[in-house]
């Protein structure tokens, strides 16, 4: 990363505050799906563009599978007198909503690749994939809209921990999910904010090769993006995507003609911002924390 950083120059950090706007995006969208449990906006846009910092910088920087964000932000919510049900919902619903937008986001990257450099048939293969992992996300809404997952799975569990209270949890939960599923209009903005906000990533890729002297177009910014951050959140329980997103620039990078150093200069960018972002937000995170535990 001091690398990348050196050979780039300190210009390099204007990523941190373009970094802001993914935030936002996504901060927006999960603020109009909590807006029906929240009519007295007990947790502000500002709070919940901090908590979107909080759990992005806990499912990049600890490993935690990529899970761990939404149960903190579950809990932070929770301070803010929202209930737990009705927040853990809307966090299972964005889940999916990024599970579909990411699919989206892959398919618009296979075509950048095919159009960008003829089609071969290693490319080919890419889109016979994705047509075959079309399922995924289909089924995933699907069972989450009619299939009760969390009371069965509470069912399933029962003879090995005895009743419990987690029951009328687990149908609470299911039902609140429903109900978000049900607002179609709301999911659509929140799918749109979602996919600007993973696609404004490109920039970050056309930006950082302008300072490594290997400038490249819009498209093909687009396509690495798509495909390397399409594998990142697909090998979701590699903490960070550790290599995952590096032989992501690698392999898409040479068909660009960016060799395997300059690709890794790019996804070193990325994993500075991370820390430069994600570590000052752990850091204020654990504060109120703390602040909370002397309280008590």
């Amino acid at each position: 990363m001091l690398h990348a950083l050196a050979w780039a120059g300190w210009s390099l950090l204007w990523l941190l505050p373009y970094r802001m706007l993914y935030f936002l995006l996504f901060a927006l969208g999960w603020f109009i799906l909590l807006k029906p449990y929240d009519p007295r906006r007990h947790a502000g846009l500002a709070y919940v563009f901090w908590v979107t910092n909080v759990r992005d910088a806990i499912d990049r920087l600890l490993p935690v599978a990529s899970v761990g964000g939404g149960v903190a932000a579950v809990r932070l919510l929770h301070w803010r007198k929202l209930a737990i049900a009705p927040v853990s919902a809307t966090v299972i619903v964005e889940i999916l909503l990024t599970l579909i937008v990411t699919y989206l986001l892959a398919v618009l990257g296979v075509l950048l690749l095919v159009s960008l450099t003829g089609g071969a048939a290693s490319q080919k293969r890419l889109v016979l994939v994705l047509l075959c992992s079309l399922p995924v996300p289909v089924l995933t809404a699907l069972l989450l809209r009619y299939g009760a997952v969390f009371a069965r799975l509470s069912a399933l569990l029962r003879p090995l921990v005895g009743a419990s209270a987690s029951s009328a949890t687990a149908q609470k939960l299911d039902h609140e999910i429903r109900a978000c599923l049900r607002r179609i209009g709301p999911l659509a903005v929140v799918g749109a904010l979602q996919f600007a906000a993973l696609i404004c990533g490109a920039f970050e890729v056309w930006f950082a090769l302008r300072l490594f002297g290997h400038p490249i177009g819009v498209e093909a910014a687009v396509m690495l993006e798509a495909l390397t951050q399409s594998m990142r959140h697909f090998a979701f329980v590699i903490p960070g995507g550790l290599g995952v997103q590096e032989a992501g620039f690698v392999l898409f990078g040479h068909a660009l003609g960016i060799d395997s150093q300059l690709a890794l200069a790019v996804s070193m960018t990325k994993r500075l911002r991370e820390v430069l972002i994600g570590l000052p937000t752990l850091a204020s995170w654990q504060a109120l924390e703390g602040q909370r535990i002397r309280k008590d």
